[in-house]
């Protein structure tokens, strides 16, 4: 299978990951029927092409082994916060702490920057050595804004095994995609159908 993995090849986006790119970032780990797993991130340039389609690194970025793993485990600190969320129990410190550091690492001040041409303006720095410390910032931000926001209380898992996403659930609807919700009915339907046959 030479096709590359885009989140939307696999499964459309869930429920409120328009407006809160954390989490389309958690949900970038899928758990799906059959044992199969897919990483959007499980590859540098898997994991670069995933930046860049939202716009937190450029195509040329060249992200390294070393920043997959950082923003992998930057993942599920973020998973484990959606997890306590939505559980009702207190988070881990060590999530706490992993998306504050995250938050920290990008400056916020734009410097003062002087053009030959143009003369004087502000711009934040953003080298290359820069981009996975910004995009880190951001999804952790992102993830801050979410989980402190009126959204959370709609924060939930997918209803349906073994499918791991999270969605904001709008309604009865507790599916991140018509695929889990058909997948759930059927599953519902065969264990009625099971269960009323006589032995």
């Amino acid at each position: 299978m030479s096709e590359t993995l885009t989140a939307e090849s696999v499964l459309p986006p869930a429920p409120g990951a328009e407006d809160y790119l954390a989490l389309d970032f958690v949900n970038s780990a899928i758990a799906l029927p059959g044992g199969q797993f897919i990483d959007l991130l499980g590859t540098p340039g898997a994991t670069n092409q995933w930046l860049t389609e939202r716009g937190l690194a450029p195509a040329d970025a060249g992200v390294q082994e070393m920043c997959t793993t950082q923003l992998r485990s930057l993942r599920e600190h973020l998973r484990g916060l959606f997890a306590a969320r939505v559980a009702g129990v207190p988070a881990l410190p060590a999530a706490l702490s992993a998306v504050n550091d995250a938050m920290s690492r990008a400056p916020t001040a734009a410097l003062l920057q002087w053009d030959e041409k143009k003369g004087p303006y502000r711009a934040t720095p953003c080298p290359t050595t820069e981009i996975l410390d910004r995009a880190l910032a951001t999804l952790a931000a992102n993830t801050a804004d979410l989980l402190t926001s009126p959204d959370a209380d709609r924060l939930t898992t997918c209803g349906s095994t073994p499918c791991n996403r999270y969605l904001l659930r709008h309604g009865r609807r507790h599916w991140c995609s018509i695929r889990c919700g058909d997948r759930a009915r059927a599953a519902r339907a065969y264990a009625r159908r099971t269960q009323s046959k006589p032995d």
